[in-house]
């Protein structure tokens, strides 16, 4: 996490996103408010919730039954009783997340604070995104997007599988179902989507049915975690746009999920390591003017 991407808070924000405090009841903007957006972490700017996942509970507090994927971190309270939800990239205090009430087909109630959120309406751009990206080693991926024009932050870690929290030495098995993946945050003004996915496709063998390179098994394979329709749709068109290159495109455009944190010496390895990656480089694949075009949007 950058600190150089976190919003100064005022006190009370402090209290509550920093210090896990609560709203009163009733009191917050949101909790009434029901026009259509996204609502964006207060502190690092990222989208948590769209405003179609929002419902009346008459709790006092806002209510959303689904987060969007990847972007919300779920664990114990100290005391072991509830379940607090948190901002997966920066750490702050949402509220807490609750199951089984019946308020919607979903059977989950997530209970925000409205002071650790910001509205975006429909229409408006949002200023921050992240986009999931599977090629591979994730070493070699980060490398490639750390420095790409518009990238704020990367992080690694595990997306696909069902087991919680997994461990490196668990996903090498290629028996969990994750993937190794890289988190690209990325500033909307400066790239868009369809140019980081362009950028993906040029970074490493898309053809590739069984890993990538000499990694071979489930967790190297190329997938893009969709967190969105919008990214869906961009993606499913970029795919097809190399098949009607006569590419051949082994790349899988699945939802995303629940993001796993990679172990600390995964993160930035070939910074830390000064190497290089063995099997990511960037190859010819879309027009210069296209990419041009698509980085000054």
């Amino acid at each position: 996490m950058k600190k150089d991407m976190l919003k100064k808070l005022d006190l009370y924000e402090e209290f509550v996103i920093i210090n896990k405090g609560t709203e009163k009841p009733f009191t917050g903007k949101y909790n009434d408010f029901y026009e259509k957006g996204t609502y964006v972490c207060k502190r690092c700017g990222l989208p948590l919730y769209k405003s179609s996942s929002k419902f009346k509970s008459e709790c006092g507090w806002p209510s959303f039954d689904e987060e969007i994927p990847g972007a919300v971190k779920k664990q114990m309270d100290a005391d072991g009783q509830r379940t607090e939800i948190t901002c997966a990239y920066c750490g702050s205090h949402l509220g807490h997340v609750f199951e089984g009430e019946g308020y919607t087909s979903k059977n989950v109630r997530h209970c925000v604070n409205s002071v650790s959120m910001e509205f975006v309406p429909d229409g408006e751009k949002i200023q921050r995104n992240r986009a999931f990206l599977a090629a591979g080693c994730f070493w070699g991926t980060e490398y490639m997007f750390k420095t790409f024009k518009g990238v704020l932050d990367t992080r690694v870690g595990y997306m696909g599988g069902k087991k919680k929290n997994p461990t490196y030495e668990q996903v090498c098995t290629g028996t969990t179902g994750h993937l190794e993946t890289a988190e690209v945050i990325y500033d909307t003004s400066k790239v868009d989507y369809a140019t980081l996915v362009r950028f993906f496709f040029e970074i490493h063998d898309f053809s590739q049915f069984d890993g990538q390179g000499p990694d071979i098994g489930e967790q190297y394979k190329s997938v893009i975690f969709y967190t969105d329709d919008d990214q869906r749709q961009v993606a499913e068109s970029v795919k097809k746009e190399l098949q009607k290159m006569g590419r051949v495109v082994a790349t899988e455009i699945r939802r995303a999920s629940d993001f796993w944190l990679a172990e600390d010496y995964h993160q930035d390895y070939y910074e830390k390591t000064h190497k290089v990656p063995y099997c990511h480089y960037r190859r010819s694949v879309f027009s210069p003017e296209t990419f041009k075009v698509r980085t000054e949007e």
